[in-house]
Order: structure tokens, then C-alpha cells, then sequence
């Protein structure tokens, strides 16, 4: 007799390709409208499914493990970041949890050179021009920003989103520097031009664009706080395409607001979709609502390797891209 599938439970809508692959390998409840789950919702999803699928708008800490069923036995989680999940408990529980790495690094990086581009060449600021019907042709001094090429670019984090974040500044001519946890092997960094900085103080200090692609933890919230922040040129540009925790959004809008930085690009925010209303009244502040991996590409790719690991799990195995506390 074939095997009893697996019961699954998604909590929000995915791409029509993953959800119908689902469908023929799994006992899958998908998500009709894409809506985040309630926290009651949630734990109910819990207690009736043998694997969960969800994403970074839920949080599944600790209470909510604590809720689960027995039946439980894996949090398959659609994205490479699991700073919402209590892995710990989940794996005191006997809850495996896996991810999606390297998945979105291309197009998190595409969006990181994007934004650059949007705050240093002032492309809103043309954009609402042309939309608004006020454009009385050109100007040699109007819209005046500033070239890629030759610019300094620190990266705080330089794992695979960070190089490849170096591999496209490279190619613009950029400098590139960097600060991590550990100095990349000399030949990674001869393929970048990279300067490494043990001292994450002076190198902020020194570059005219800051890139942030470094993962939330406790160590890297607020890595930008006010002091170091204050340490920025006024001519410095600053990017986020990581996470919002990352950066003291209050001090950067203070600082933002008082012209003593240049201008921001922010795909995150500290407070999720709670956007710093200040932030929005700056035209030197370019906001996308966390875009950096939407692409239809990456979004089924993502599904793919939830697929793979849930069907790696029901075959009896390690899931492939299982989370292990401390090595995140």
C-alpha cells in the first residue's frame, strides 16, 4: 500500500506552479485569499497539519510551538530567512524547520544596485516630474545627481547577497569594501577588488555608499544606530535590502531630515510595514515595499525547494536545508 501523504497546511497564497505541484504530492490546504494568518489561525494550522508552510509575515515563536500538536514534525518555511520562527524550541519540540537559501541572492542584489541607482540619480524625483505633467524640458543643471563609478561602497554582511552585490558594484566601477563576521579567502576577494575592514566604525566613516545584507540577528540589530550613523559623510548614501532591524530608523530619519546624510534607499523597515510616516515627506528617500525578491523567478524557485525539502522529509530523510540553532 503507498504511503499516507503528508498534510499540509500553507498560509499564504504562492505561485500557481508550486501550489499545483503540491496538490499531487501532498494532503495540502492552501491559502485562498493572500491574507496573513491570525495568530489563532495559526495555531490551529498547528495542530492539525504534519508540516506548515509559512513565510516571514508569520511569527511562530515559542507560545505558538508550545500549542502545536504532536503531529507536527516540520516547519517548512517559504524564504531563507527564519528570524520569525523560534527554531530552538521548535527543535526542543522534535520540529525540524527548513529554509530556502541562495534562492533570491540575484534579485535581492538586482534590487540593491537598483536603489542605489533610484537615490544617487534622483530617478523618483524625475518620475513624479513626468507624472505630474511638470516637465518644461531639459535643463543642464536640473535633476543633478551623482555617478556610480568611483564610489566607495562599504557592504556590511558578505555572505551570498553581499557578493553578489560586490560582483555588480565592480562591474560599475565602484570600490568595494567590506565588513563581516570573518575576512573571505584572499581569492574571493581579489575577484571583487574588495578591501576588507576589521573595523566596521572606520569603514562607515570612510565610504560614500553604506549597503546593509547582513541577516537580523542579535548582534546586527541596530548595527546602524545613531552613533554610527553619525560617523557617515553628509555626501553618504545608505541601503538596506536586508533587514529592517538592522538600521535605527528614527536616528536616520533625524539625520535624514537635518540634511546630514545624502539620502536612503530602504526596501525594509524596522517595524515591518510600519513605515516612518517622516520618511515619506523626504525626496532624497527612495521606499519600496520589500520588493527585493519578488520576481516570478525567484518565487517559484523558493517553492521548489520547499517542495523538495517537505518530499525529502516524507521519504524518511534530513531535509536538505534544515536549520540548525546557532548556525543561522
Amino acid at each position: 500500500m503507498p504511503a499516507e501523504r503528508l498534510s499540509v497546511v500553507v498560509t499564504r497564497r504562492l505561485p500557481e506552479p508550486v501550489e499545483a505541484r503540491m496538490r499531487e504530492l501532498f494532503d495540502v490546504e492552501l491559502r485562498e485569499g493572500d491574507v496573513k494568518m491570525s495568530r489563532e489561525e495559526l495555531a490551529a494550522a498547528m495542530s492539525r497539519a504534519d508540516v506548515l508552510v509559512p513565510c516571514v509575515t508569520d511569527q511562530i515563536d515559542a507560545g505558538l510551538i508550545g500549542q502545536a500538536g504532536d503531529r507536527l514534525k516540520l516547519i517548512a518555511n517559504y524564504g531563507a530567512g527564519v528570524d520569525h520562527i523560534d527554531v530552538a524550541t521548535a527543535r526542543q519540540r522534535g520540529i525540524l524547520v527548513s529554509n530556502t537559501p541562495g534562492v533570491v541572492t540575484e534579485d535581492t542584489a538586482d534590487m540593491t544596485m537598483a536603489l542605489m541607482l533610484a537615490v544617487t540619480r534622483r530617478i523618483p524625483e524625475g518620475q513624479l516630474v513626468m507624472q505630474s505633467g511638470g516637465w518644461q524640458g531639459w535643463s543642464p543643471m536640473a535633476f543633478l545627481g551623482g555617478r556610480l563609478g568611483g564610489r566607495r561602497l562599504g557592504i556590511l554582511g558578505m555572505g551570498r547577497i553581499g557578493q553578489a552585490v560586490a560582483r555588480r558594484a565592480a562591474a560599475f566601477g565602484m570600490q568595494v569594501h567590506y565588513h563581516n563576521r570573518k575576512r573571505l579567502r584572499p581569492e574571493v576577494e581579489a575577484e571583487f577588488g574588495a578591501t576588507y575592514w576589521d573595523s566596521l566604525d572606520q569603514m562607515v566613516s570612510r565610504m560614500d555608499i553604506i549597503s546593509i545584507n547582513c541577516p537580523h540577528t542579535p548582534s546586527t540589530y541596530h548595527l546602524m544606530n545613531a552613533r554610527r550613523l553619525k560617523l557617515l559623510k553628509p555626501t553618504a548614501v545608505i541601503v538596506n535590502t536586508s533587514r529592517g532591524e538592522g538600521i535605527d530608523e528614527n536616528a536616520l530619519t533625524r539625520m535624514l531630515r537635518a540634511g546630514e546624510i545624502a539620502g536612503a534607499g530602504l526596501d525594509v523597515f524596522e517595524h515591518g510595514h510600519e513605515v516612518n510616516p517622516r520618511l515619506r515627506e523626504l525626496p532624497n528617500v527612495v521606499l519600496l515595499p520589500h520588493m527585493g525578491s519578488a520576481t516570478v523567478e525567484g518565487r517559484i524557485e523558493m517553492g521548489e525547494k520547499v517542495i523538495i525539502n517537505m518530499k525529502t522529509f516524507a521519504d524518511g530523510h534530513r531535509p536538505p536545508d534544515q536549520v540548525v540553532p546557532g548556525m543561522m
